[in-house]
């Protein structure tokens, strides 16, 4: 398979998770943005929840004021929280599942039966003027097909499998399903992204295996690595795992 340029976006959610611990007023994300770019990530993740868990209103204006790379707004259909993203009209809008008992997104939208709420949400976005709206997806051909109906130009596949995959026969399951998955993707004319549990470890193993991925969404493995030896140098790292450089 031909190398790829793959973008790295970092997803700073779990910094404003341990702001929020003891409500202070640090650590930032938005700090915490910027010193992921100059590390080397092409841009930064956000997901404003409907409990505001983690990122608040606040910060949502200060990243889209902040940063210099990509802005990628994860969101769910919620009327008030597309209309936030209306008004900020990031670089991409990601429409994501959200409940609110769920530690973390559990998989991806069922587009199939969501059709026309995802075409209605999609449509109100590209009005605004975001130029790129992705459905968050589990590698399901079927999901895929639907997805183009609804009017958006991108995808993010969920690894979330891949990356929970117990031993090599089942890992190696999960990357014919992303693979299939990406190139029906691409054949469809549609942006292929891809998030959700990869890391340090498995990154390369994804890499090597699923194709078309023009940028990877990593938040947790990178900031739980911060923890050890800073955010930079995590940032770094994973730069140099996903771009080859350095």
């Amino acid at each position: 398979m031909d190398k790829f340029r793959t973008n790295l976006l970092i997803n700073i959610d779990h910094v404003a998770t341990l702001r929020n611990a003891r409500r202070e007023a640090f650590p930032d994300p938005v700090e915490a943005a910027r010193l992921c770019e100059v590390s080397g990530a092409d841009g930064i993740v956000f997901h404003l929840r409907e409990d505001r868990r983690h990122i608040h209103d606040d910060d949502v204006t200060r990243l889209k004021q902040n940063v210099q790379g990509k802005l990628d707004f994860e969101l769910s259909t919620d009327h008030a929280i597309v209309g936030i993203c209306c008004e900020i009209c990031p670089d991409l809008a990601t429409l994501v599942p959200e409940r609110r008992e769920e530690i973390t997104t559990e998989g991806g939208l069922d587009v199939i039966l969501r059709q026309a709420a995802l075409s209605t949400t999609v449509n109100r976005l590209k009005d605004a003027g975001v130029r790129e709206v992705a459905l968050f997806v589990d590698p399901d051909l079927d999901q895929i097909r639907a997805v183009c109906d609804t009017g958006a130009n991108a995808i993010e596949l969920h690894t979330g499998d891949f990356a929970n995959a117990v031993d090599k026969s089942n890992q190696l399951h999960e990357t014919r399903r992303l693979a299939k998955a990406a190139e029906l993707a691409h054949e469809c004319g549609l942006i292929v992204h891809a998030g959700h549990g990869l890391n340090y470890d498995n990154y390369g193993v994804f890499a090597n295996s699923v194709p078309h991925v023009s940028e990877v969404s990593i938040g947790f493995s990178v900031i739980a690595r911060a923890l050890l030896v800073g955010l930079e140098d995590a940032v770094a790292e994973m730069a140099q795992l996903v771009k080859g450089e350095g």
